[in-house]
Parts: C-alpha cells; structure tokens; sequence
C-alpha cells in the first residue's frame, strides 16, 4: 500500500503522538508498504526531506506550547502527493495536517482514517476559561471533525467510551499504540546504575521515585509533589525525567516546598539510554489522569518497575493492583502503596517480574499488525463502495442509451 501519515507533530519534537508515528512509519516500511509522512515545517520554508514533507507554518504558541500552524498546502509539494497518489490516508492530529489531509482525500478520492489520541477535555485551561464550556466545544468539534471519516482508531476502550458519547458516528477501534520494548528490556548492571546515581547526586542508599513524561499542566504534577512532600520520606528521592512548558513552575513550587535536596530535574534524556534512568526508580509513579494511553506506564513496566499512579480508565488491563503496580484514588491509598513497596523487597521483586511480562502485548510489531489489517478493511469497503456505485452509474448510463434509442 501507499500510505500517507499526517501529523502536526513529528521529529526532534518529544512526545507520545511523536513516538506512535514514528514507530507504526517504521514498522510498516519494514513491511513493504510505501509510507510518506506529511507534517509541519519549524520555518516559513516548505521543503522534502527523504520520505517527510515539511510544509511551511508559524508558531502557535498561545494556543499550546510549541505548537505550529499553517494554511499552505500548495505548489510542488502538493502536486508531487497527487502525483504519487497514496492509497489511503492516516490523520494523527486534529489541527492543521487534517486539513491538508481532507483536501488530498477529496482531490484523489481515497480513504480516511484517523488515530484520536488526545483527550481534549483535559486541555480546556488552554482556550477556554470555562471548563463546562470547553468540554462541550471539545465534544461538537470532534464530532464534526470525525463523522466524515471512514474509520478512527482510539488507543484504549476508554477514548473509545468518550468518542461515543460525543455521537461520533464511524466506527471506532481500540488500538493500543505499539512501543520499542527491546531497549527496555536491556540489562543494566549496578557499576552502570551506581554510576548514574553518583552523576545525578543521588546518594547510594537512597529510594528513587522515578517520573517520566512531559512536564506540562495537565499532567497534575503539582499533585505529584504535593504527595511527594506528604510522604515526609527523607531516605528518598523524586526523580523527573522529561521536558516541557511547566517545568519553570514545578521549580518554583520545589523550591517554595523546600524539596531542592530532594527533587531532581533531569530534563530530556536520549532514548537509547532512557531505561536506564527508568531502572535507577524503585517505584514509577504518575499522577496524570490525562492520559489516552499512557505510553510512559508501559516503559515503567518493561523496565520492571513497578507503577503507583492515580487509578484512570486509561489503564485497565494496564495496571493491575497487586499483579504489577498500583492505581489509588487519594493520598492515603498513595502512601499505604509506596511504604508497602519501599518496605518488603520480595513482594516489590515480584511484582517488577510480573511488570515486564505484562508488558510483552504492547510491541511496534503487534501495533503494526492491527493497523495494517484495519486499513485493508476500509480499503476493501471503500472499494466495494466505489465499484457498487460504478455500477450504479453504468445501469443509469445502458438505460439512458435504451430510452433514446427507443
């Protein structure tokens, strides 16, 4: 197949749509299919890099931090995907690649589907100051957004739940999205961890509560260190791994907690050594109740690192109380699970076992396989569609030429 993947966010930039693009392009290349990527320029210049269309695009900053749009989509770059002439299309935002991506679609005639992976309710304090208003833009939008779609893809039943609500009329499917598990599950010795612990100033007889993911406000990191504080555990500390448009206030509230001596920043880490700052963590812990996926939980349990994180409909079948880590609903339930972990190593071993083997179901190559299967679905509706119509039009054509002639 030839398939054009849309994406208002793509490489240098970090995040989970990032990773999901990047591994289903990769997985499907590996496959045979011809894959072209359409995204957004860091510049007013449009150009083609390899298998990438960048189109020109100007900062969207006050809509969300480091977002990019663009109403351009003209000229040889656009002529050149006409010409090329993919089979289907695949949206990854809802924003300015969607755009384009419509327009191709009614240019070629081909198929539409999109992945859903934001959930936009958790996002209102961006571009509204009424949350209840927010909410009910988010579910109309979406809806008109989605309806003339052949197909979306949800990455777990919980978006699937939201979707549905809002009377999103195409059929949706629950597909998680695929992870590079194999460098989580590399080996790491304890010269290897020692080390790192002795770069990052963390004393060798310290727990470490790990956190990975983008510092953003939704993310309900504040809550993070609130708890963390609450802990009053002086034999550890709260390691934040990641990048992001809040990392200047989570300093400042470090600071004004008086956790300086106890709270690291790491900022954004190279992916072939993430594991390892995942590993250096006793415990994952999360506060986010944003998620659509969660693709940092999966990381924590390749890693064999147990996760404490605020129970979401996001991680059903993810995290299992007691089997692999823990979800809890108030500080109380987050404290009970922490001390119980930090306190009896065995029960902590065995649960860090049975996390990389529950992680085994959430490979690129699955994730690939779901997503190649269901566009050869729409391809062959959409075609039986087309030749149905065809022949539709050739009866009206025979019986027009019988009706003159006679």
């Amino acid at each position: 197949m030839k398939i054009l993947i849309a994406t208002d966010w793509y490489k240098p930039i970090v995040n989970g749509v990032v990773t999901s693009v990047t591994n289903l392009e990769r997985e499907l290349l590996a496959k045979g299919h011809d894959v072209r990527i359409l995204t957004l320029s860091n510049s007013l210049h449009s150009r083609k890099e390899g298998n990438v269309y960048y189109i020109k695009s100007v900062s969207a900053d006050k809509l969300y931090p480091g977002a990019r749009a663009s109403i351009y989509l003209f000229g040889e770059l656009y002529d050149e995907i006409l010409k090329w002439a993919p089979d289907i299309i695949h949206t990854q935002a809802e924003f300015t690649t969607f755009i384009f991506a419509k327009r191709i679609v009614k240019a070629l005639g081909i198929p539409h589907v999109h992945t859903y992976h934001t959930v936009y309710e958790d996002y209102t304090h961006y571009f509204s100051i009424n949350e209840q208003i927010g909410k009910k833009t988010v579910a109309y939008l979406s809806r008109r957004l989605l309806d003339a779609l052949d197909e979306v893809i949800v990455p777990t039943a919980k978006v699937k739940r939201l979707l549905e609500g809002y009377g999103v009329i195409p059929r949706i499917s629950v597909i998680p999205s695929g992870i590079r598990l194999d460098s989580f599950y590399q080996k790491t010795n304890d010269l290897e961890q020692k080390e790192l612990k002795s770069h990052l100033g963390i004393a060798p007889d310290k727990k470490v509560l790990v956190y990975v993911g983008r510092l953003a406000k939704e993310k309900n990191l504040d809550e993070l260190l609130d708890y963390y504080k609450r802990l009053d555990r002086n034999d550890t500390v709260l390691l934040i791994t990641g990048i992001g448009p809040y990392r200047s206030r989570l300093e400042e509230l470090v600071d004004a907690m008086e956790l300086t001596d106890r709270v690291i920043f790491v900022g954004l880490v190279e992916p072939s050594t993430l594991h390892k700052y995942y590993k250096l963590g006793d415990i994952f812990v999360s506060c986010s109740t944003s998620e659509t996926q969660g693709l940092t939980y999966i990381e924590a349990l390749a890693c064999g690192v147990p996760p404490i994180c605020r129970r979401d409909l996001a991680l059903e079948g993810v995290i299992n109380d007691g089997i692999n880590g823990y979800q809890y609903d108030t500080f109380e339930e987050f404290k009970s699970r922490v001390e119980e972990l930090l306190s009896d190593e065995t029960k902590r071993t065995e649960m860090s076992g049975r996390a990389v083997e529950n992680s085994l179901g959430y490979s690129t190559g699955i994730f690939a396989d779901s997503v190649e299967e269901l566009y050869s679905r729409v391809l062959n509706k959409h075609n039986d569609i087309a030749d149905k119509k065809e022949g539709r039009l050739s009866s009206l054509r025979r019986g027009l030429r019988l009706r003159r002639h006679s």
